[in-house]
């Protein structure tokens, strides 16, 4: 349910992030929100979502871990394309979970680069010996690290869809050749600096997705949220072992508690998921809790 925020209003709920658009007509008594017609509100819930459903309960702080980790990585990577953060000063009721951000026009795509072969990537290549139209090397398992990181497109799904793979020739037909050919660039570009830093700090970064959207001059700006938990694939580097399934600091492991024996949920049925065990929660807010600690050097 969408909160009632003065000078906002609620635009779009996604499965995690509630958009607001700003009144530019708002007072000084809105919280930051005066006098900024072309800005949203993006606000991180404490949601989370699993195969395609919003689980309950949520995981207590997660909206803030989300937000404060974007932010690091927005700085980590300022030099390599401009974000869409405007500030940090939000009302009360959401502050640390929530930015002001420009309006953008984004782009219909999920960006996604994977450097380790896993998920749904892992389940194409089994059946294809590719992803999105990318042709591998035989004999990789799950977990084996990619000669080099790959571009493998998803279309945007709607709440309750899921989101598609595709290939790169798919999403030039619906952006445009010269434009896809940059969201590729940039989207390899940013999955090398940020796998760097994420090893150097113990991490591998299995894979990760981004959105962009453009200026009205053209630019191409670094939206949502970035390189966090809920988009990426954290794995403890000093454990990693292709071959299995992998220790992750992501929401993998709830995954893997709803696809358990323990859970008592078919997947492929048409029920909703069960309500998460207080421990699973529990687990789920440490490992997110870590992931920002390691990553960033930062007590949360």
């Amino acid at each position: 349910m969408p909160l009632d925020i003065p000078g906002a209003t609620h635009l779009h709920s996604g499965k995690v992030r509630d958009l607001y658009e700003v009144d530019p007509s708002a007072g000084s008594g809105s919280g930051g929100l005066a006098g900024s017609g072309d800005r949203l509100l993006m606000v991180a819930s404490d949601r989370i979502s699993a195969f395609d459903f919003i689980l309950t309960p949520g995981i207590p702080d997660k909206g803030e871990i989300l937000t404060r980790m974007s932010l690091w990585w927005f700085d980590q990577l300022a030099d390599l394309i401009p974000n869409h953060v405007v500030s940090t000063t939000v009302p009360e009721r959401v502050r640390g979970r929530a930015l002001i951000v420009e309006k953008l026009d984004m782009f219909p795509v999920e960006c996604v680069a994977r450097g380790y072969l896993t998920g749904s990537g892992l389940i194409d290549y089994e059946a294809t010996g590719e992803v999105c139209g990318v042709p591998l090397p035989a004999g990789l398992v799950d977990g084996s690290r990619l000669p080099e990181p790959i571009f493998t497109p998803a279309t945007k799904a709607d709440l309750g869809d899921h989101d598609e793979n595709v290939s790169f020739e798919q999403i030039t037909e619906t952006i445009g050749l010269e434009t896809a050919t940059a969201l590729k660039e940039l989207t390899l570009t940013i999955y090398a600096r940020a796998e760097q830093i994420a090893r150097e700090r113990g991490i591998i970064l299995a894979d990760t997705k981004f959105e962009f959207g453009a200026r009205a001059d053209g630019t191409i700006v670094l939206a949502d949220e970035v390189l966090t938990p809920d988009s990426s694939r954290f794995w403890p580097a000093d454990s990693w072992q292709p071959g299995r399934s992998q220790a992750s600091y992501d929401k993998q492991f709830v995954r893997n508690w709803l696809i358990s024996p323990e859970s008592g949920w078919d997947r492929h049925g048409d029920q909703q998921p069960p309500t998460l065990p207080a421990e699973i929660v529990e687990k789920t807010r440490a490992r997110y809790v870590q992931a920002y600690e390691q990553l960033t050097g930062q007590t949360f």
